[in-house]
C-alpha cells in the first residue's frame, strides 16, 4: 500500500460481522447506495444482506484488498481472531485495507493491541463503538462515537452518518472504548433505577402502564426509557442486550474507575444487581429482566399487562416492511 493512498477517497467497503447489530448497520450502508462486501463465520446470517446488493464473501481474504473494513463482533477475542487470527483481515501484511474501523464494545488494552497490529501494516484504525440495538439502528437513531488519526475520521464519517443520526470524534488513540463504557454503565443505573422505581408505584397500587407513561412525559423521561416500557409493561424480554454483555461492560467500566481512582457507588451497587441478573440464569434475556429481579426482592409476582405501547421507534417497524 502507498502511504498516499489514505488521503484517497473510501470507494470500497467490507464488514465483518453480521448479527443483530452489524447486519442491521451493514444494511444501512447499503440501503444508501454504498456498495458492501459482508463476511460472517455463520454465512446464512450475512445471505439476507444480498437482497440489498451486499456481496457476501466466503472469506475474510476477499475484503483485504478494499479500502475501509468494519468490524462488529462480540468480544476482544473476537475482534483478535478475525483481524490478526489465522485467515484473518490482516493475516498477508502484503494484502491490506487502508483503514479498519471497529465498531464492536471492546476494552481499552485490546483496541490499543488491534490499532498497533494496523499500524505495523500501515492500515489506519477508528475506533468507533455505537449506542443502540438493532431496532435502534434501523429507526436511524444510532450514535457512534469515534477516536484515532482525525484525518481517517474525516474520510469514513460520510459513512458513519449512512449509518446512525450523529457520529461525534471525541479525539486520538482509544478514548472512545471509555465513552461507549461510560455509556453502558449510565444504560444499567438507569434500568436499575426504572426497575425500582417503576416495582415502587405497582406495589403502591399504579400500574406499569400508567407510571410509565406519566414518566415518559415528563422531563425526566428519555428516548430509552420511552423504549424500554413496552419490556416493562408487558414483561417481553426478547434480547437487544443481554445480562452477560452488560456484566462485561460494568467490570471494565469499574477497572477504569480503579485505574483512574474515580469513586463511583452508585455504579458499583448496580454491578451487583447486574449480576445478581446473570447468576439468576436467564441469561438469553434482555438484561430488562432487572425489571423482575426487583419485584421478586420486592415480594411481588409480575404480570404481563398485554397492553399497546409506542416504543418511540416506529420508524423501525417502517424499515421492516420494506
Amino acid at each position: 500500500m502507498n502511504d498516499n493512498d489514505t488521503q484517497s477517497p473510501v470507494t470500497s467497503v467490507g464488514w465483518i460481522g453480521a448479527g443483530r447489530m452489524g447486519a442491521a448497520m451493514a444494511a444501512r450502508l447499503a440501503r444508501a447506495g454504498v456498495k458492501v462486501t459482508v463476511w460472517n463465520r455463520t454465512r446464512a446470517k450475512a445471505e439476507p444482506l444480498a437482497e440489498l446488493g451486499c456481496i457476501v464473501a466466503d472469506s475474510i481474504a476477499e475484503l483485504r484488498g478494499l479500502d475501509a473494513v468494519f468490524t462488529m463482533v462480540s468480544t476482544n477475542k473476537d475482534l483478535a481472531q478475525v483481524l490478526t487470527g489465522e485467515g484473518g483481515l490482516l493475516a498477508d501484511p502484503d494484502d491490506v485495507p487502508r483503514i479498519v474501523v471497529d465498531c464492536s464494545t471492546v476494552d481499552q488494552a485490546a483496541s490499543e493491541a488491534m490499532r498497533a497490529a494496523c499500524a505495523e501494516r500501515g492500515v489506519a484504525f477508528l475506533a468507533s463503538p455505537v449506542s443502540g440495538n438493532g431496532k435502534v439502528v434501523r429507526a436511524g437513531m444510532l450514535t457512534l462515537v469515534a477516536s484515532g488519526p482525525e484525518e481517517t475520521f474525516r474520510q469514513v464519517r460520510p459513512l458513519l452518518e449512512h449509518i446512525g443520526k450523529s457520529v461525534t470524534y471525541v479525539g486520538e488513540g482509544d478514548v472512545a472504548r471509555l465513552v461507549k463504557i461510560c455509556h453502558n454503565l449510565m444504560l444499567g443505573v438507569v434500568t436499575q433505577t426504572m426497575a425500582e422505581i417503576t416495582v415502587l408505584a405497582e406495589k403502591g397500587g399504579v400500574s406499569r402502564e400508567a407510571f410509565l407513561s406519566f414518566l415518559n412525559d415528563s422531563v425526566m423521561g428519555s428516548v430509552f426509557t420511552r423504549y424500554k416500557t413496552p419490556a416493562f409493561v408487558n414483561l417481553d424480554y426478547t434480547p437487544t442486550f443481554t445480562p452477560i454483555l452488560l456484566r462485561k461492560d460494568f467490570d471494565l467500566g469499574l477497572k477504569a474507575a480503579h485505574d483512574l481512582d474515580v469513586p463511583m457507588p452508585v455504579t458499583a451497587a448496580t454491578s451487583q444487581a447486574v449480576q445478581a441478573s446473570v447468576s439468576s440464569g436467564r441469561v438469553e434475556e434482555d438484561f430488562a429482566i432487572l425489571l423482575d429481579l426487583q419485584a421478586h426482592n420486592s415480594g411481588i409476582t409480575l404480570e404481563p399487562e398485554n397492553v399497546t405501547i409506542d416504543d418511540g421507534l416506529g420508524a423501525a417497524d417502517q424499515e421492516d416492511t420494506r
